[in-house]
């Protein structure tokens, strides 16, 4: 058995509730991801749950490797076949294990944000455009927000004289990524959720595979995570998600707050627990920040 004698009881509540949607709002310095590690562990440990089948979501690897390191000594091993890492690591791996099945290359490259600016800047020379008149990095943030948002170039909401030359642009570079067998981020999740609304039976593998599926940060997640999570969940709505409803960080990149504002619409019946004890600010700055 686990011992939970050092949470408070939002904590315990947060990490015993098991079955069904959970809403966890944290906020600052309230102990989220200890809770998050203490309810893997509770589920490995207390529930017979394989690690294996509990998938952690969260923002950064270094979050993600922080959550592995607590978890390995709470329960030694378990952090070897937990499935956790970050949304486009996760989807990554997925496409990979299943590249066969989407139609992919296992081998397929994935561009980082230099390389994504490149591939632009030789479509637009190709096709006699101007960089200083349409910017790859402007396009670049056109295709981020159209995946983001699952648009593909016809469908994206472009006004002015160059909307059709920048759709031009986008029809060619994906044709180029394809025959680069590449990837950029924004693919990694756009695709993942294109094939997951395709192939039902491969969207019910998936969340047949993860009993338990967390997702921290939820505050800072988009419209296309959102759908990526709600297609993993598995039918006995075994999903829990950890937040703070007062801050999003991410909204450049197009974070919805709203999320988790709507997470019990979206999840009906989501139980709500809230973490308020904080233990890293003494209660005057606490006042303060708030008040500010």
């Amino acid at each position: 058995m686990l011992d939970l004698s050092t949470l408070n009881p939002p904590q315990r509540e947060a990490v015993t509730t098991t079955e069904g949607p959970l809403l966890v709002l944290a906020g600052a310095g309230s102990g989220k991801t200890r809770v998050i590690v203490h309810r893997i562990a509770h589920l490995v440990l207390d529930h017979g749950v394989p690690a294996w089948r509990i998938l952690a979501v969260t923002f950064t690897n270094r979050a993600a490797g922080e959550m592995k390191e607590r978890l390995d000594r709470l329960v030694p091993g378990a952090a070897r076949d937990l499935a956790v890492g970050t949304f486009h690591s996760t989807c990554a791996r997925l496409l990979r294990r299943h590249s066969k099945e989407l139609g992919l290359s296992r081998d397929f490259a994935i561009y980082d944000d230099g390389d994504q600016k490149a591939m632009i800047s030789r479509v637009l020379k190709d096709l006699s455009l101007d960089e200083k008149r349409i910017p790859p990095k402007m396009v670049a943030a056109i295709i981020n927000q159209a995946k983001n948002e699952m648009q593909g170039p016809e469908d994206v909401p472009l006004t002015g004289l160059d909307a059709e030359r920048i759709r031009e642009v986008f029809r060619e570079y994906e044709k180029r990524m394809g025959k680069a067998n590449a990837l950029d981020f924004g693919d990694l999740i756009y695709q993942m959720v294109r094939a997951l609304e395709a192939n039902e039976a491969l969207r019910m593998q998936l969340a047949g595979r993860f009993a338990h599926l967390l997702v921290d940060e939820f505050q800072d997640t988009n419209a296309i995570q959102l759908e990526l999570v709600k297609l993993l969940v598995n039918e006995q709505r075994n999903v829990c998600v950890v937040g703070d409803d007062d801050q999003s960080i991410y909204g450049w990149r197009g974070a919805e707050v709203g999320n988790i504002l709507a997470f019990e619409s979206i999840f009906g019946g989501a139980k709500i627990v809230k973490l308020e004890e904080n233990y890293r600010s003494r209660s005057a700055i606490l006042t303060v920040a708030n008040e500010a």
